[in-house]
Order: structure tokens, then C-alpha cells, then sequence
């Protein structure tokens, strides 16, 4: 542990959190602006919320609503945002477009950039040789870096397809301070690519929005996760080409599972909302991520946001890779559960696993199938919970003519392009029944098999309410962590 230091850089501080709305809000989101959100406490600062949503294809409305209602469930304020305002504004890249179009243009007549005419079959043909050639650095070979400013601009205006990339100067090192790991990390220059600043329809990409947007919005330090440590030196040799104070850098450790890969919807549930549906306090999720990177020095793991506030500072922080133990989540809530009075109890259970209008929804349904009000906690158990029991209904599984095998390939499959369908991300009935008849036509199986399949994975049941209704009552993450589920139980099957 390191001793204490005063803190780096201005203060008080501006730091901020920049999810792009391109998914579910994920659990590495909110650890790292947990960090951002205490720093900015502890010192007086302020904490903004940027929405980075130049990647158009994949980013929504819809995602970007879910980010800021999980983040608020998790008990973060942002003093400038999107949807509050602020000095700075806008909070969206994409009303920011001609920003960033004044700024490229800066770097375009300084020679810090140029543009670039390689169309993308030569792109992939170079990677190709490179690969083949079993080169050191794949990346971009300069092929337009000798074109004439004159040019560039000439066949520019003429239409002609570009993109605008950064001159990376071709000699020497490319370093900067990192204050969490208080140690300074260099590149060499021919090591970093000539990376693309503005894409071929004319939106910045990552690189050039975030330290434009970092540099006017004033923000003091950089807290973010350690796999933008190799993207560092391009923003670095940004705020130089810029003439720009560099703000103060800090990569956390990235979220890992227990077998210290990478965390990921593939191993664990990622998903806020995941944890918030299946009933864990916002606060003890809070606690717990905390103490995955975070040390009050004491040996005491159970502390309150307002005491991590009180406590915090940079040399209790761990830079590893922190692992994810569902285990010892599950501990912390329910110990804190218990120590809750049964009124506390009654409310929190009203306000989410049995809100009036989750049960309406489950009741609509029920209502048809029971003869006595006493079945209806039974036949909606689905609903419920992470886990199902599959043994009673494996047998069912079982499709004919085809192979134990043929089964898991299709759940998986199912799993992976559901995720990246647009429409399908809203899990509403209509758009998960269109999705999964498109995927039956392209898979080549019958509806009644994928569904029945589907059925059981989700519910542990072969009757159950209208499947697309039910999976849109059990949630995206309940009905990935199933498909999952069922994949692996399937996995372990000796007699088929």
C-alpha cells in the first residue's frame, strides 16, 4: 500500500463517467464511476455524466434511459449531464458534431493529421500480409501520410470516401504518468498506430470526441478502466498537438471472473439491472464493489457510501484486477436483509420483486390457469430467483432427430444473436417473437422444437404462459443466465 499523497492535479476536481448507450448498463460502468462519483465528493469537485454515442448503429435512446435509471438506482447524482444541463453542454457527442469538425480542422492544418483514402479492401488485404508475415505491429502502414494538405482537401471536396487520421510522430516515445499505479508508462512511437480520429460518414471516433470533450468540459482527472492504458499515448499526443494541459490519469483494474478472465455476459450476469430485478440493495451492491477495489485500511469490508467518501483517497486503492465473486455479493445482501426490521423488509419487497404492476403483468396471465387464489404463487414461481430446476423436464429437451450437441449449438447461438439483434434488445413480446421466427428460418429449425427448447430453459417447465410473454416478464438477464444455464446442464449429460 502506498502512503498518502495530496491529491494530483486542479482542485477541486471535474471528473466524469462516459458510457456509450450502446447495451445494457453494465457493472464495470458503475465501478468506475463509483470512483469518479467518491474522488469528486471528497474534494469538493464535480461529477458529469457524458453520453458517448458516436458509434450510430448500435447506440439508442432506450439504452441511454437505462443507463441513467440504473446509475440513479445505484444512488449517483451527476451535477452536469444530459438530462440536467450544465455549463458545458451538450452532454451528447452526437450534438456535438461540429466541435469536433472545428478541432479536426485545427489538426488538419497544423499537420498533426491527415487524411486518409484507403479503401477498406486494401485495409484488409494489408492486415492479411501482416498477419501472414507474422509482423510485430498490425496497424496501419502510412500509405497516405506523403499526400499533399492540397490534396487531401482537392479529392475531399470531390466526394471522394476518407477518413481523417493522426499523424503519430514516427521516432521516439509516447509517455504519461499513471497516479493510481504511480509509475510512468511509455510507447514507443512505431508502435502506435496512425489511429482514425474522424470515420468515413463524419463522426469522431473514441479518440477524438473524448479529449475534445474532456478538454472543454474542464475535466481535471481521468478515471477510467486499465484497458484504455494503450489508447493513452494517442490522447496524449492529442492534448499536445492541441497545445492542451493533459488531465491526470488513473486506470482501475478490470472486473474479473473467478477464473480471472475478462467479466463478461458470457460467465456472469453484467447487467445492473440484473442485479437490481433479482433483488439485491443498491447499497450493498455499492458496498461490495467498493471493496473490490477499495481498502478502509481497517479490515472492516462493510462500509457506507458517506464513510468511503470520508476515508478515500488514492493510496487505498488497488490497481489488480479485482475478481467478481458472486459468492460474497450474495453474503453481503443477506446480511443486510437480516438486519433489516420487517416493516423495512415489507417496503423494499413492494417496491421491487413484488411491485403491483410486475404482479399484474404475472397475474394477467395467471389468472387463466388457477382454480384456487392460493395457486398463483406456485404457478408464477418462474418468475423468480435466478435458478431453475431443470431435472423434472430434461427429458423434454430432447428434439427429434437431433443430437445433444445440435441442441446446446442452437441455445448458444440463439443467446448470441438475440444480443445483437437492435430490435430484440427491447425484450418486448412482439419484437422477441419476430426475432426468434427470423432465427428459426436462418437456423433451419422448426419453431414448436426452438420453442419448447426455449420454454424450458427459461421457466424449468413445458407449459407455461405465452413464451414471448414470459420471457419478457423473466427479463433479459434471468433469460440469458437460463439459456446459460441450460447450455451447461446439458453440457454434463452422459445418456442422450
Amino acid at each position: 500500500m502506498r502512503e498518502s499523497t495530496t491529491p494530483p492535479g486542479r482542485l477541486p476536481p471535474r471528473v466524469r463517467i462516459a458510457p456509450s448507450p450502446t447495451g445494457d448498463p453494465h457493472v464495470g460502468t458503475a465501478y468506475i464511476a463509483l470512483f469518479n462519483f467518491v474522488f469528486a465528493r471528497k474534494y469538493g469537485g464535480r461529477f458529469v455524466l457524458r453520453i458517448e454515442d458516436t458509434d450510430q448503429e448500435r447506440s439508442t435512446a432506450s439504452s441511454e434511459a437505462a443507463i441513467l435509471e440504473a446509475l440513479r438506482w445505484l444512488g449517483f447524482e451527476w451535477e452536469e449531464g444530459p438530462d440536467v444541463g450544465g455549463p458545458h453542454g451538450p452532454y451528447r457527442q452526437s450534438e456535438r458534431l461540429g466541435i469536433y469538425q472545428a478541432h479536426v480542422q485545427r489538426l488538419l492544418d497544423g499537420g498533426h493529421a491527415y487524411r486518409c483514402f484507403c479503401t477498406r479492401e486494401r485495409l484488409d488485404a494489408l492486415r492479411r500480409e501482416q498477419i501472414e508475415a507474422k509482423a510485430s505491429h498490425l496497424g496501419y502502414d502510412g500509405h497516405c501520410r506523403a499526400l499533399s494538405p492540397d490534396e487531401g482537401a482537392r479529392r475531399a471536396a470531390d466526394g471522394e470516401a476518407h477518413v481523417v487520421r493522426l499523424r503519430v510522430p514516427s521516432e521516439g516515445e509516447t509517455s504519461f504518468f499513471d497516479h493510481l499505479r504511480q509509475e510512468t508508462i511509455g510507447f514507443q512511437n512505431e508502435q502506435i498506430d496512425d489511429q482514425v480520429l474522424v470515420k468515413s460518414d463524419g463522426f469522431p471516433t473514441y479518440h477524438l470526441a473524448n479529449v475534445v470533450d474532456d478538454h472543454l468540459m474542464g475535466i481535471t482527472h481521468v478515471i477510467r478502466g486499465e484497458e484504455w492504458i494503450t489508447s493513452t499515448p494517442k490522447h496524449v499526443l492529442l492534448y499536445r498537438a492541441f497545445g492542451w494541459e493533459e488531465p491526470c490519469f488513473f486506470h482501475l483494474g478490470l472486473l474479473r471472473n473467478t477464473d480471472r478472465s475478462k467479466l463478461s455476459k458470457r460467465k456472469n450476469p453484467v447487467s445492473i439491472f440484473h442485479y437490481r430485478d433479482l433483488g439485491y440493495l443498491p447499497e450493498t451492491l455499492l458496498n461490495f464493489m467498493a471493496t473490490l477495489g477499495f481498502s478502509m485500511g481497517d479490515d472492516r469490508e462493510r462500509f457506507t457510501l458517506d464513510e468511503m467518501i470520508t476515508a478515500f483517497e488514492w493510496s487505498k486503492v488497488s490497481a489488480g484486477g479485482p475478481v467478481f465473486d458472486a459468492a460474497k455479493l450474495d453474503a453481503f445482501n443477506g446480511a443486510d436483509i437480516r438486519a433489516m426490521d420487517v416493516d423495512t423488509l415489507h417496503r423494499r419487497l413492494l417496491e421491487t420483486t413484488l411491485a403491483p404492476e410486475r404482479l399484474r403483468a404475472l397475474l394477467f396471465h395467471a389468472k387463466e390457469r388457477i382454480a384456487r387464489l392460493d395457486d398463483v404463487v406456485p404457478y408464477i414461481s418462474f418468475a423468480f430467483g435466478a435458478e431453475v430446476d431443470y431435472g423434472p423436464v430434461l427429458d423434454k429437451v430432447k428434439i427429434k432427430k437431433r443430437s445433444r450437441q445440435d441442441v446446446i449449438d442452437v441455445l448458444e447461438r440463439f443467446a448470441e444473436e438475440i444480443e445483437r439483434d437492435p430490435a430484440a434488445r427491447t425484450f418486448e413480446a412482439a419484437a422477441l417473437e419476430a426475432f426468434s421466427r427470423g432465427f428459426c428460418e436462418r437456423s433451419g429449425w422448426k419453431a414448436k422444437d426452438l420453442f419448447t427448447l426455449l420454454r424450458i430453459a427459461v421457466t424449468g417447465r413445458t407449459a407455461a404462459p405465452p413464451l414471448f410473454d414470459t420471457m419478457a416478464i423473466c427479463g433479459k438477464d434471468r433469460c440469458r443466465l437460463r439459456i446459460r444455464d441450460l447450455i451447461g446442464v446439458l453440457g454434463g449429460v452422459a445418456d442422450w
